[in-house]
């Protein structure tokens, strides 16, 4: 048996709520139950991933103190977390236990909405516990009170282990009419941070088909070109590109003298999405592996030696959104000869939900490109700073 421990208190010294969950985790743990604890407030920035640690639980405890009358802000974003990304077949199976401690009013209005919480959610709320405390240090050192809690532990095995069922409430009547059915305007990023845990929201799911799709599409552009091409390119779809023979006289002219570049950039600019005027050219630096790690400056239009892309392999689906950038890594990491055309010879299509216009469109590329430089100093055995 597993249960996890969910505390949407501050991590106070002196909280209530903080002793009783360790004495009901001490009690579960000698019925040999494994428990996993997490403090809602370390993980502020990702309460929205926490309900992927559902998927292997019997049982959860949601424990918080009293703050302004109610549960508190950290177990309000934990719970509308379940709502949009919890897994809501998981969450119909698991047990709930409320624990709410206070050392002010509003205590038994707490358990009230947790417990009221988990049933519209679906899930199995059973018998929690709930008290004021005035003295952290009497009530700490009160016998019968521990025997409570050891009581109410004991009560969430026993309900576990049995399966106990409970009669049906007005909340899961109202759970089934409120039940959200229309689509979420999550942002691009939201979905990148929260595929992996979706259970019925489509439009998320949409966003992930629409980026694993994107990266099919370059692998089998690139493989196709591999196959045939001796020095296959690698483009955005959203671009013009100068014609390929005329690419071939610009890689001629500029390569006189080395016997065998591995690797070719050039430079590029923007194309409005009329397709008729070109702005903000990139007149890119020859290489440099200290700004490449600030800052994909290669980005777009570039071209690799079969015998580089069969050493280093195309691109890798857990860098989806910036898989460019650790392809590129992975070939400056190989190759001997880096040449640069000082060209524009790419054109970049801008519209509103391109990151050339408008770079915070998609942050999940962001987030995809930060472990690609991690994976290159990794590589390359270099601390990063």
């Amino acid at each position: 048996m597993k249960i996890n421990i969910y505390y949407g208190g501050r991590g106070l010294l002196d909280d209530p709520t903080l002793y009783v969950i360790s004495r009901i985790e001490n009690v579960l743990k000698e019925l040999r139950v494994k428990v996993e604890r997490y403090n809602i407030y370390e993980h502020k920035n990702e309460i929205a991933t926490l309900p992927q640690t559902f998927k292997d639980v019997d049982g959860i405890i949601l424990a918080t103190t009293v703050e302004w009358l109610g549960i508190g802000g950290y177990m309000q974003q934990f719970l509308d977390a379940c709502w949009l990304y919890g897994d809501k077949e998981k969450i119909s199976n698991t047990y709930m236990q409320p624990i709410v401690m206070s050392t002010t009013y509003g205590e038994r209005e707490a358990e009230t909405t947790l417990c009221n919480a988990w049933e519209i959610l679906g899930g199995l709320p059973c018998s929690g516990l709930c008290g004021y405390v005035e003295d952290i240090t009497t009530f700490q050192l009160n016998k019968e009170y521990n025997l409570i809690i050891e009581k109410r532990a004991e009560n969430l095995y026993r309900t576990i282990s049995q399966k106990i069922k409970s009669l049906p409430t007005s909340n899961q009547a109202v759970k089934q009419s409120v039940l959200r059915t229309q689509q979420l305007n999550l942002t691009p990023q939201e979905s990148e941070q929260l595929s992996k845990y979706v259970s019925d929201d489509t439009y998320v799911k949409q966003q992930k088909e629409d980026i694993e799709e994107l990266a099919t599409m370059f692998k089998d552009m690139l493989g196709q070109q591999a196959s045939t091409d001796d020095m296959p390119y690698i483009k955005e779809l959203e671009a013009h590109f100068i014609p390929l023979r005329e690419f071939k006289a610009c890689y001629s002219f500029n390569i006189e003298g080395i016997k065998n570049p591995l690797y070719i950039k050039v430079d590029e600019d923007k194309l409005d999405m009329d397709g008729k005027a070109l702005f903000d050219p990139h007149f890119k630096p020859d290489f440099n592996p200290d700004l490449l790690t600030s800052v994909n400056y290669i980005c777009h239009l570039f071209v690799v030696k079969k015998e580089l892309l069969d050493q280093v392999g195309g691109f890798r689906q857990e860098f989806d959104g910036a898989q460019d950038y650790d392809f590129i890594f992975r070939c400056t990491e190989q190759a001997k000869e880096i040449v640069h055309i000082p060209q524009v010879l790419y054109h970049w299509r801008c519209h509103q939900d391109s990151t050339a216009s408008n770079p915070e469109s998609k942050m999940y590329a962001f987030e995809a490109g930060s472990r690609a430089i991690m994976a290159h100093y990794e590589q390359i055995g270099r601390a990063h700073v």
